[in-house]
């Protein structure tokens, strides 16, 4: 395997990953900053009310964004196993 496909592969590994998990952070991201507002409006101090909210969300945008996700990840692996002859020359 030369150099030029080793940084190929991991320019793909880290593109893929970093664009198949942004929803999930995001919405985990916004549920955050919503429920933190909402606590300091209402003077609520309790660190585990973001907790739920946060795993709702979560878990709503890994349902819908399931088969996206996953026509992601098997585009890679396909990429990947068509580059497994260049790699043992």
């Amino acid at each position: 395997m030369n150099q030029e496909t080793a940084i190929e592969m991991l320019r793909s590994l880290i593109t893929v990953s970093l664009t198949v998990m942004t929803p999930v952070i995001l919405a985990a991201l916004v549920v955050g900053v919503a429920v933190s507002l909402l606590q300091a409006i209402t003077s609520i101090q309790e660190p585990t009310l973001s907790f739920a909210p946060k795993l709702i969300a979560i878990g709503a945008v890994i349902i819908v964004g399931a088969p996206w996700m996953l026509r992601q990840l098997m585009q890679f692996t396909i990429f990947f196993l068509n580059k497994i002859p260049e790699m043992t020359r």
